[in-house]
């Protein structure tokens, strides 16, 4: 029962992160300060009289006014776009091993520390921060390296396997942090 349920809210993980990362331009909206449209409320009498803007016919100040909106309405939008990419970026670049999503590349980084060939069970520390399990049999007998190249490629139905460099052995594994 309790593997069931931790299954379930691990397939739910990746929903709530882009939920999350959905609603977030509208939480920053709302934390804003309101935009005001026109120009004589965000300055003072004299700014606006130094500006010369004091000269301007009420359909020039109507003018201004909707041109000054207009542009601070895109990047508004251009800010929260590029905000939007980069959290979903982050996600997908954290989350790599742990869901069936993101690029197709390799994981590429080295095990840290000594890597005395494959075993079932065995956990690989890798120096990205990552670790993985061995969740297979897979044997690379007689092997010592310190701090291994290795590649970590997705197979399918969100299986990985990981290859140390040099050798055509590969071990399929799970990301476990």
């Amino acid at each position: 029962m309790k593997a069931a349920m931790k299954a379930h809210l691990k397939s739910l993980r990746i929903p709530l992160v882009l939920m999350a990362l959905a609603f977030a331009p509208l939480a920053w909206a709302q934390q804003s300060p309101p935009l005001t449209a026109n120009v004589e409320q965000q300055m003072s009498a004299e700014q606006f009289k130094a500006a010369g803007l004091d000269k301007l016919s009420p359909q020039e100040l109507a003018a201004l006014n909707a041109w000054l909106q207009h542009k601070v309405t895109q990047e508004t939008t251009k800010a929260v776009e590029t905000a939007k990419e980069e959290g979903r970026k982050e996600v997908v670049a954290k989350s790599r091993g742990f869901f069936d999503f993101g690029t197709a590349e390799p994981i590429e980084s080295n095990i840290v520390g000594e890597f005395k060939g494959f075993s079932d069970g065995k956990k690989y520390t890798l120096a990205n921060g990552q670790v993985w399990e061995q969740i297979e049999p897979a044997t690379l007998p007689g092997v010592r390296k310190t701090d291994p190249k290795v590649s970590i490629k997705p197979g399918i139905f969100n299986s990985w396997y990981m290859k140390i460099d040099g050798y055509n052995t590969a071990a399929k594994v799970r990301r476990i942090k």
